[in-house]
């Protein structure tokens, strides 16, 4: 046990060396940064879109199955699915206003 936590140990501080490397220029680094919030703006508006898309259908067919079984309750369920549908869209929208101020920094 003790041989393996060594070995990893040392295994992390030869790849860990790199990081305190000197960087080329500022200027190319900033370049780099500015192409990379691009790229992974649009992988965090993917995701919260996706992750918005599979939690709405869900609520979406609870609340139908729901009014379906007890049709007396269709207002109370109903009145928690649009509570729901709007918390679960700001998700989305947090995420679009924050990669919104992140991006338009560096456009500018």
């Amino acid at each position: 046990m003790k041989f393996k936590l060594l070995v990893l140990l040392g295994a992390l501080m030869a790849l860990a060396s790199p990081m305190f490397a000197q960087p080329a220029s500022t200027a190319s680094v900033q370049a780099a940064q500015a192409q990379w919030i691009w790229i992974t703006s649009g992988f965090a508006m993917a995701i919260a879109s996706a992750g918005c898309g599979l939690a709405q259908g869900k609520a979406v067919a609870a609340a139908c199955e729901g009014m379906a079984r007890n049709p007396g309750a269709a207002a109370a369920i109903r009145f928690a699915l649009i509570l729901g549908l709007v918390l679960i869209e700001s998700l989305a929208l947090y995420t679009l206003v924050i990669i919104i101020l992140k991006v338009a920094p560096v456009v500018i």
